[in-house]
């Protein structure tokens, strides 16, 4: 039952999600329930939407009213904001993707390597952050829930700052927006300090100076990935079919098999664990006619261009999930490998902690230009990589239908000119007749070459084209995160410079918000590399078969013209 409300403060929207709310503003409520602390309702001009819990009371009958989603008595406008800032679950928020999928040989309850269930670490009672919050933890494998979790008591662990920053009066706050992905990733835990120090850590990647900044450090072992032979299998008598793709890596030499919701479990885990690095999205999936002959070669095609730059990429061709998924072939041995993946702690703000960075200065303000202008590129790439798409899908539909049909068309009217020249004998010529009908049968056939044309070279650049544009989709995101980072460095210092934080803990944002930004400027730069290497070879081998398709109409043109040399 909707619910009459009242604002207490103003609350200005900073998504689509919510909606902004006025103090004395009336509101209707649509129910008194909070979702972590944000209420859905209506404002006085008919917008539609999430605001805080705690900036809002209920209107009833009786003599009093409340804060919606509190005890009746008041709260602080501290304990407010505390309120209003509790995060959704990762999984409740959709920043992690299904891993379900609708296609129908992917809905099988990972029967054949799944079979345990999921240990989720807890946050010790009592145990504070940086800024005197519970910390926040997106590294657990909770954020995947399951019917079948079990807990246990997480040991101590060493924290980026002392805990003595929880006694401070004075501490860098929270984004209201708990929606954002900066909040969701677990970016900004990061920033101010609130994500646990593990006593080893494992897994470590470098990044380091180059010609042109901040990049990637070089895998000491490079390797590629083949992937071929797609093949239909069934399995339980026939009655579940799925397509298998035969993958051999370079590096081990052996092939492995693998379906494609394989593939889709591989990459829900990275976009869980690389926060800060643009995944490529795997190739589309499809409800029916997944076993037509065209959507098999075009997944084929683009899951090579998805393991290219999988390969390629410095630090997600070495994560262990990866490896794991081109070697094992012992099913026991897989299902270890997947939940240990699942159960890997640095994840989301934790895999920050693995970062070596240069010991280079960068001025901060530097950093905040370049990624400006990175942005501004991307944006305008991103619209260029779209138009293109659209002409080129354009001309493969042209391709098919309208080109073939006017050659067909201008080959049909050759033909009935020789039929018509035949109709008196006396004054026919055979040869100028069977000229003629050989130029009409070779129209249509240029018709038919102009139909199949786009497998040899439209395609191909089309599926470049989608790669891209899963690539460049990823980055406002990223770049949110460097831009929240940036905001929390200047609103500490600010305070610093007030006198209301000491700068050691100013200084500690500031040197958590470089390992951001030396990561962001890394994957920058791996994108532009590889952005050169893509499109240099994406245009080369378009004019290449461009080239060679009017070579071959030349050709049956040549031909059709040296039947008139002898009339």
């Amino acid at each position: 039952m909707a619910l009459k409300g009242r604002a207490l403060y103003d609350f200005r929207s900073e998504n689509k999600e919510e909606i902004s709310i006025q103090q004395d503003e009336d509101l209707v409520i649509f129910s008194e329930t909070s979702l972590d602390g944000w209420l859905q309702g209506q404002n006085s001009r008919g917008e539609t939407g999430l605001f805080p819990a705690s900036y809002v009371e209920i209107i009833r009958s009786g003599p009093s009213s409340s804060p919606a989603g509190s005890p009746s008595t008041q709260v602080s406008l501290y304990d407010r904001s505390n309120v209003a800032n509790l995060s959704r679950s990762a999984e409740g928020s959709g920043f992690f993707p299904n891993q379900g999928s609708f296609e129908e040989d992917d809905d099988d309850d990972w029967d054949d390597w799944d079979d345990g269930c999921t240990v989720v670490e807890e946050p010790r009672a009592g145990e504070l952050g940086t800024n005197g919050h519970p910390p926040l933890n997106l590294s657990y494998p909770g954020a995947y829930p399951s019917q079948h979790m079990a807990f246990r008591p997480k040991a101590a662990l060493e924290r980026q700052d002392s805990l003595a920053s929880a006694k401070r009066g004075s501490v860098v706050g929270r984004n209201l927006n708990r929606f954002s992905c900066f909040v969701r990733s677990g970016v900004e835990a990061f920033i101010l300090g609130d994500v646990p120090m593990m006593a080893k850590i494992a897994e470590t990647y470098s990044i380091e100076m180059g010609p042109r900044g901040p990049q990637w450090k070089a895998s000491p072992h490079p390797f590629s990935c083949s992937v071929e032979d797609p093949t239909k299998q069934t399995k339980f008598k026939g009655i579940k079919s799925y397509i298998s793709y035969k993958l051999t890596p370079t590096h081990i030499g052996s092939p492995v098999y693998r379906r494609y919701k394989h593939f889709d479990w591989l990459y829900n885990r990275l976009l869980h664990k690389f926060t800060v690095i643009s995944v490529p999205h795997l190739p589309e999936k499809q409800a029916t006619g997944r076993f037509e002959e065209d959507f098999i070669e075009k997944r084929k095609r683009r899951l090579i261009l998805w393991m290219d730059h999988m390969t390629s990429h410095p630090v997600l061709s070495q994560y262990e999930g990866f490896q794991h998924f081109l070697s094992c072939l012992d099913a026991k041995q897989w299902k270890m490998g997947k939940r240990r993946a699942e159960k890997d702690e640095m994840v989301g703000a934790s895999f920050l902690l693995t970062f070596q960075i240069p010991t280079e200065h960068q001025d901060l303000q530097d950093v905040e230009d370049r990624v400006d202008t990175f942005k501004a590129f991307s944006k305008k790439m991103d619209d260029s990589v779209l138009q293109l798409s659209t002409v080129a899908s354009e001309l493969v539909r042209k391709h098919v239908g309208g080109f073939r049909k006017e050659f067909q068309k201008l080959g049909n009217a050759f033909q009935a000119i020789s039929h018509a020249f035949q109709m008196d004998p006396p004054f026919s010529s055979e040869a100028l007749n069977s000229a003629i009908s050989h130029t009409g049968r070779t129209y249509e056939a240029v018709g038919e070459m102009f139909a199949e044309q786009p497998k040899n070279d439209l395609f191909q650049m089309l599926d470049m084209l989608s790669l891209y544009q899963g690539l460049l989709s990823n980055f406002p995101d990223i770049i949110h995160l460097q831009k929240g980072a940036f905001a929390k460095v200047k609103e500490s210092q600010r305070m610093s410079d007030e006198g209301r934080m000491v700068q050691d803990e100013a200084d500690g944002i500031r040197r958590r918000c470089r390992v951001v930004g030396f990561a962001l400027q890394a994957e920058m730069n791996h994108f532009h590399q590889r952005r050169e290497l893509d499109f240099k070879h994406m245009m080369q081998s378009y004019l290449r078969q461009q080239i060679l398709f009017y070579q071959r109409v030349g050709q049956q043109l040549e031909r059709a013209l040296r039947m008139y040399d002898s009339l």
